[in-house]
């Protein structure tokens, strides 16, 4: 299975924020931009898998900036690196200035996708190989957040965790 790159991935939802999306302050739901998430993310990840992907976790969201009623809101996702099944999905939320049409970044995220097949049986992705110095900072950072994962589910010993190990020594 040859290897991809992040790029390939790359999924941008662009849309509205429309007041039935809005709690009373007038800013967009959390709830919705989790699940604009969501969808962005799957794609990304099934882009880079081509199989039917689930969500496995959402293992950081943070709602940095609020995000007004009519804002203009860009979702973009890529794969910043896959294990056998799972893939990490990165997520840059943007909000676009109305009269300038200057973007500023109001949220991201990290969720955890695994491929399966059509029975959900796990199935294998291809290998991720960054380029950019930001895809290469994130890939690095996945493995060691997957460490820490399997570190607190007590999947792993703490003398596994290498790349944490690293961090400290």
């Amino acid at each position: 299975m040859n290897p991809k790159h992040p790029a390939e991935s790359l999924t941008i939802l662009t849309d509205l924020v429309l007041p039935s999306e809005t709690n009373p302050l007038n800013n967009l739901f959390g709830g919705e931009l989790l699940a604009r998430m969501d969808r962005a993310a799957s794609i990304a990840a099934r882009r880079h898998s081509r199989r039917i992907v689930v969500t496995a976790s959402v293992n950081h969201v943070a709602f940095n900036r609020a995000i007004s009623l009519g804002s203009v809101v860009t979702v973009e996702a890529k794969v910043s690196r896959s294990f056998k099944s799972s893939m990490e999905v990165f997520i840059d939320v943007w909000v676009e200035d109305r009269e300038s049409g200057n973007r500023t970044k109001a949220n991201e995220a990290i969720y955890t996708f695994v491929a399966v097949d059509d029975t959900g049986r796990p199935v294998e992705v291809p290998a991720i190989e960054p380029e950019t110095e930001l895809e290469k900072q994130r890939f690095d950072a996945a493995l060691r957040r997957k460490q820490l994962s399997l570190l607190l589910a007590g999947k792993i010993k703490p003398s596994e965790a290498t790349e944490l190990k690293a961090l400290f020594l």
